[in-house]
């Protein structure tokens, strides 16, 4: 997983972006805040999560499906991506 690792950086970053919106709907419930600013919170922690979804499948794709040189190597990795968007998309 190279991909992973030369971005990581990039990647923690926005995994503690979303640590941090999903620690304000906390306090947000825990507030008794009204419902529709709980709603924006979510909303917000969706999209954050679908931009790293996004981020780690791009990296998949271009890593072992593009650059890939075996055929074998190359439907595996084309499997993955099509599970991983089955099971996210659910």
């Amino acid at each position: 997983m190279a991909h992973t690792t030369a971005g990581k950086k990039k990647l923690l970053n926005r995994i503690r972006r979303l640590q941090g919106q999903l620690s304000a709907v906390e306090r947000a419930i825990d507030a008794d805040q009204d419902c529709s600013a709980i709603l924006q919170l979510v909303a917000a922690c969706r999209g954050a999560t679908n931009g790293l979804m996004a981020e780690l499948l791009e990296g998949h794709i271009r890593n072992h499906v593009i650059e890939e040189e075996e055929g074998a190597a190359r439907r595996q990795a084309a499997e993955e991506v099509i599970g991983v968007v089955r099971s996210y998309l659910k």
